[in-house]
């Protein structure tokens, strides 16, 4: 079963929706690592639904148990492993129930020859995010540590789009005042909108689509690989371990298909003694390999 990703920093996900538990085990924390557990919390809760239009009806606090690999304030260097008790459980609601469509439910039950845990989708569910998220907040920590962080705001809902982001130029402070905002948006503006049309969706019993763009920064020349390990598909492979994602581009995306090539070029200049580009039209990567560009990608 493939719900173990990574080399150096590996992260093994386990449980079910309506199971008792749910977690994660993490291998590759360095030993000593001091973890800030508030801003872990924080980070866990821009995930946890709270009654907003676009959330999940399900209520469940994420507190979370970290059984192994922490003592006395540092990590151990040895497996840190963190537990999450589901509270709001209902497994009856999933009795005598048919396959549902859009879910993972069928397939779910012939990969597995029906001994899989259909309940809310078991562990295909999109509760398994939050032991990911939690993963996810630990490598953020450890990350910022070397001047990398990452930005993300919601780039579309519906036909109601948000500003992209300035290839070029995301500023941590721009990085961290997203982080806050109950939906995050470049043009605020643009809100109401897009909380008009999930109102719409839901109430005619139904859902949308929507669009999330990210920028990776500060990472250096030189990571990834060409063909298979190629930085674009390795962090697709995680990203697609979100329920519901269905696709990712990088840089200017499909949008690479009405460009001439002139056009789609990021061409080198010599910034403050380094080899840098002046425009980011391919998100950072080249070749499989980061070019020292903050690395843009939209997950729909």
């Amino acid at each position: 079963m493939s719900s173990i990703w990574g080399r150096h920093f590996v992260i093994d996900i386990f449980g079910e929706s309506h199971g008792p538990k749910i977690g994660v085990v993490i291998h590759g924390v360095p030993a000593g690592t001091v973890l800030d557990f508030p801003r872990l919390r924080a980070f866990l809760d821009r995930r946890r639904p709270g009654g907003e239009a676009w959330s999940t009806p399900r209520r469940e606090t994420d507190d979370f148990e970290v059984i192994s690999g922490y003592y006395y304030g540092h990590a151990t260097g040895t497996p840190l492993c963190v537990l999450f008790h589901n509270t709001d459980m209902r497994p009856a609601d999933y009795e005598d129930r048919p396959n549902r469509p859009g879910h993972a439910d069928y397939t779910g039950y012939v990969r597995y020859n029906g001994f899989n845990d259909p309940r809310g989708g078991g562990h295909f569910s999109g509760r398994l995010t939050a032991p990911l998220v939690f993963a996810g907040a630990v490598a953020a920590q450890i990350l910022e540590k070397k001047g990398i962080y990452a930005a993300t705001h919601v780039r579309r809902i519906a036909d109601v789009e948000d500003a992209p982001f300035d290839k070029m130029n995301i500023p941590r402070e721009l990085a961290e005042s997203l982080a806050v905002m109950r939906l995050p948006l470049l043009d605020q503006s643009k809100a109401a909108d897009m909380e008009q049309r999930v109102r719409e969706a839901a109430a005619d019993h139904a859902s949308v689509g929507g669009g999330v763009e990210c920028a990776i920064c500060g990472l250096p020349v030189g990571l990834g690989s060409p063909i298979f390990g190629a930085a674009e598909s390795v962090i697709s492979s995680l990203l697609m371990a979100i329920p519901a994602v269905k696709g990712i581009s990088f840089g200017e995306g499909f949008g690479f298909a009405g460009l001439h090539g002139s056009e789609a070029n990021d061409a080198y200049v010599l910034m403050d003694g380094k080899i840098s580009t002046a425009t980011n039209h391919n998100g950072g990567i080249l070749g499989g390999i980061t070019n020292g560009s903050p690395v843009i990608f939209e997950v729909v």
